[in-house]
Formats: structure tokens, C-alpha cells, sequence
């Protein structure tokens, strides 16, 4: 979890909302503005240096002429217009530059722009969000073979978030693209429902690692190529549940709409395995001894106290291995595993349970 990250966003961005065909519901274009609306405020909220909105090329600007992988805006200003809306946005020039940088440092070889426009995919969600701050649009290759995988576009925002954070920014991240559409096929009145549902689950958990089990073939299958953007905002956000995911299927695309604005908590893990303790380390061992020694277990057989005061524990640890309760280990820290072991053997040796 990177605290330069301070929040995020991943937004559709149909055409449909600005062109408002007869065939398009006004409830559902309603809906996915309100609900971006309010994952704008949250992100406002948290006043953040800037945004770093990531989107797909639409065959516009990079297709027959140069298809990299990832580029990055570092011109002063970047403008465009669609359906009637034109858009223009400060774009944090040096920042950009400075990330190009950073992100050579760290293995990765983005192309750069001073020129690209703005279109639909970063126009519609950074309209919806209200977005008027600086902004630093990246560019995914989704729609030209061959396109970067899912696992390089999750270590692509990794290594922009350190860029980040070697930077001293705190930033929020935006990626526009998807769920399920195929525009310009046979298919395009058939998006996959079922798939995009059961993708969000695990996502509205927090797992967003698991945008990594997609493969190339998957995301063609159902639809969801654009979802190497998401892909790049969930190695830029790490591992955290979003405050808010909401899906408007419609007809031909699914509209899904997730955001993370509360204040990311590092959480602690409480393993059922854990480390030693040092100090637990002679209790621990004299417990590996009996799970693995069956000369111990039989001097322990005939006189616990006596085997037990040989093992220099403190007073608690001799009470607790002559009345030998593996609940009452655990519960104190001891690795689970060297007591379930030794039960075991008591167990079988003894016939009765520990």
C-alpha cells in the first residue's frame, strides 16, 4: 500500500453518455454520473497534488503510425472534443518528465507526448468527476495487438507509484475503461454479465491483485481488453477495499464504477503461523523436541514436572508444558504447528488426547 497513492477511481466511458441516443436509458446515464459525482468529491477531499487519469487510445492518436505500450502526457496543456463537449486540462509537464525518468530508473520504457488529445476515454470520467486540478494522462495500448499484459500493466502503476512517491507527491489515480463491450463487432449487444460480476467481487474485497489471473485470451473472450487500464490503478493502489462499487448494465456495455477515498489503513496480519518469539524460542523447542523425539516424549511420559524443570522456562512456561494444553500455547504465541505435531504422538502413544 503506497501512502503517496491517496486514492482512486475506475470509471466507464461510453460515448453513449454525451451522444444520449433513443437506444441509451437516461436512469442509467443518470446514475453513472451521480455515482461519479460522488467519487469526485471524495477525491477532492483528500486535495490531492494531482491526478493521474489512465485511459485507452480509441485507434486515434496511436494506431497505424506508433502503438507503445504506455505514454505519458508531459505537455503544458492538453485539449480535445467530442459529442459537443471540448475539453481542456493543465498537464503537469514536469511531472511528467520527471516520471519518464523515474520509471527508466525502474525498467520501464513509457513513450512520452507533448501533443496527444484529450478524447472520450479521459474527457467523460474526468467531466463526471468534476476534475479542474493538473492532471497527467497516460496512455494504454488496449485495443492494437500485440498489447502490453495484465501483469506489466500492474507493475507499470507499481513503479509509478514509487515514481510518485520518490517525487514527494501524493496523488490520486483514475482509469477509465470497461466492464464488458464490443464496439464495432457482432458482438456488441452481448456483454458479459456474469463475468464482469464475478470480477468485481473479489475487487470489492480489496483484491485487486486478482486483475493479474487474466489473460489475454480471457480478456478478449469477454469483452474486457480495456481492463489493462484498471490493471496499471490497481498496481498504483495496492491491496485496499473501494468505498464504493456500483454496476449499470446496459444493453451493450456494463457501466461499472468503483472508488477508494477513505484514507488508506496499513492493515496488520495476524497469521495462524507466526514468527518466533525469542521469547518463545525455548518453549517452542522444547516442543519441537517432543514432536520429533520419541526418547523425549517417553522421559516426559513418566515425570512431566521433572522433564520439564530441566528446560530452563520461566515458572508460566513449566505450568503450561506439564499440563501440556496446545489451546494454551497458541493463545500465547507459539507457533501452532510444533504443538499440533506433538498432540499427535501423545495421542496415538497414550490413547488419550492432550
Amino acid at each position: 500500500m503506497n501512502p503517496s497513492i491517496l486514492g482512486g477511481a475506475l470509471l466507464p466511458h461510453a460515448p453513449q453518455f454525451f451522444t444520449q441516443p433513443d437506444t441509451e436509458p437516461k436512469e442509467t446515464i443518470a446514475s453513472v454520473r451521480k455515482v461519479a459525482a460522488a467519487i469526485g468529491r471524495g477525491l477532492k477531499a483528500l486535495k490531492p497534488d494531482l491526478w493521474i487519469v489512465i485511459a485507452n487510445d480509441h485507434a486515434q492518436q496511436f494506431f497505424h503510425n506508433c502503438a507503445p505500450p504506455f505514454t505519458i502526457h508531459v505537455g503544458g496543456e492538453a485539449h480535445g472534443e467530442f459529442a459537443g463537449h471540448k475539453f481542456r486540462y493543465t498537464v503537469a509537464s514536469e511531472v511528467g518528465f520527471a516520471l519518464v525518468r523515474e520509471l527508466y530508473r525502474s525498467g520501464f520504457d513509457p513513450a512520452f507526448t507533448s501533443s496527444a488529445e484529450i478524447d472520450y476515454a479521459l474527457g467523460i470520467p474526468m467531466t463526471h468527476l468534476g476534475i479542474e486540478d493538473p492532471i497527467l494522462p497516460v496512455y494504454v495500448n488496449a485495443y492494437l495487438p500485440p498489447q502490453p499484459t495484465m501483469e506489466r500493466c500492474y507493475l507499470f502503476g507499481q513503479a509509478l507509484a514509487r515514481g510518485v512517491r520518490a517525487l514527494g507527491l501524493q496523488v490520486v489515480v483514475v482509469a477509465s475503461g470497461g466492464m464488458s463491450h464490443f464496439p464495432g463487432t457482432g458482438r456488441y449487444s452481448s456483454p458479459d454479465l456474469a463475468f464482469d460480476n464475478a470480477l468485481l467481487e473479489p475487487l470489492r474485497q480489496g483484491r485487486l491483485k486478482t486483475l493479474l489471473g487474466y489473460d489475454e485470451k480471457i480478456l478478449d473472450d469477454t469483452g474486457n481488453i480495456e481492463l489493462r487500464c484498471w490493471s496499471v490503478a490497481a498496481g498504483a493502489l495496492g491491496e485496499r477495499k473501494p468505498d464504493v462499487v456500483q454496476m449499470d448494465p446496459s444493453w451493450h456495455h456494463n457501466y461499472a464504477s468503483l472508488g477508494w477515498y477513505t484514507p488508506a489503513e496499513e492493515a496488520r496480519l495476524a497469521p495462524h503461523y507466526p514468527h518466533i518469539a525469542p521469547e518463545l524460542a525455548a518453549l517452542t523447542g522444547a516442543l519441537h523436541t517432543l514432536a520429533n523425539s520419541a526418547e523425549a516424549r517417553q522421559s516426559y511420559y513418566a515425570d512431566p514436572a521433572a522433564y520439564a524443570q530441566r528446560l530452563k522456562l520461566s515458572d508460566e512456561q513449566t505450568r503450561m508444558l506439564v499440563n501440556f494444553d496446545a489451546k494454551t500455547f497458541v493463545d500465547l504465541g507459539v507457533h501452532p504447528l510444533v504443538s499440533f505435531l506433538a498432540r499427535l504422538h501423545f495421542e496415538r502413544e497414550r490413547g488419550k488426547k492432550a
